[in-house]
């Protein structure tokens, strides 16, 4: 069974940056792209970023590009979401996902991800 476990959120000020964290067991992780999304109380969960299984391909939000960069390591089973020059309106419990199906592109899609993991908050005051 695949499990993700989520780590790095918190309470920052705006202005700050945080570097999330997602670690897979079980599974071939470096064959799956993934992806970070978030959800906002009373609203839609929304992907963020998103990455190939090799890397070569990323998805960002337009609402994070510049801000974000999503980055993995295969041999950790680990990928990561760097957020810099933090909002209050990025603050939001955070996911990360597994694309259903291997070496398949990302996608912007919550649908298209089978695996997820229970989410990390981040709160960024003002």
């Amino acid at each position: 069974q695949v499990q993700l476990v989520e780590s790095g959120g918190g309470l920052v000020q705006a202005g700050a940056s945080l570097r999330l964290s997602c670690t897979a067991s079980g599974g071939t992780f470096s064959q799956f792209a993934m992806g970070w999304f978030r959800q906002a109380p009373g609203k839609e969960r929304e992907c963020v970023a998103a990455i190939s299984w090799g890397s070569a391909t990323t998805y960002y939000a337009d609402s994070v590009k510049g801000r974000f960069a999503i980055s993995r390591d295969n041999a950790k089973n680990t990928v990561y979401l760097r957020m810099n020059s933090l909002q209050p309106e990025d603050t939001a419990v955070y996911y990360c996902a597994r694309r259903r199906g291997a070496r398949l592109i990302p996608t912007a899609q919550a649908g298209d991800y089978d695996y997820w993991g229970q989410g990390t908050q981040v709160t960024v005051s003002s």
